[in-house]
C-alpha cells in the first residue's frame, strides 16, 4: 500500500505544481485553495508511503513524478517545447524512477 500513496502523493505533486500557475502569485482564490488542498494531500500521502518506503528512495520517486509529470503536463496542455534533450531529460528522470523502485527492498 506504501507505493499506492507514493504514487498518488506523486500526482498529487503534479496537481499543485500545475495549479500554482493559475494563482498568479497566490491572488486568485479557488486557484490558491486548490494548490493548497493538493499539497496537503501530497504531503499526508508521502508521510504514509515513509511508513515502510526508505526516505530517500520515495523522495527522490516523489519528485520525480513531479518533476516529469509537471513538464508532460506543460508540454501536452500549455504547448511548452518538445525539444529531443527535455524529451530525454524526462525519460531519465522516468528510468531513474523505475531504477529505485526496482532497488528497493520494501
Amino acid at each position: 500500500m506504501a507505493w499506492v500513496y507514493l504514487l498518488i502523493a506523486g500526482a498529487f505533486e503534479i496537481v499543485w505544481a500545475v495549479s500554482l500557475k493559475f494563482t498568479e502569485g497566490f491572488t486568485r482564490l479557488w486557484p490558491s485553495v486548490g494548490t493548497v488542498v493538493a499539497m496537503g494531500i501530497s504531503m499526508v500521502c508521502i508521510s504514509f508511503a515513509l511508513r515502510s518506503i526508505p526516505m530517500g528512495t520515495a523522495y527522490a520517486i516523489w519528485t520525480g513524478i513531479g518533476a516529469a509529470g509537471t513538464v508532460i503536463v506543460g508540454m501536452v496542455w500549455f504547448n511548452e517545447p518538445r525539444e529531443a534533450m527535455r524529451l530525454v531529460s524526462i525519460a531519465v528522470i522516468i528510468a531513474g524512477i523505475v531504477g529505485l523502485k526496482l532497488s528497493s527492498t520494501s
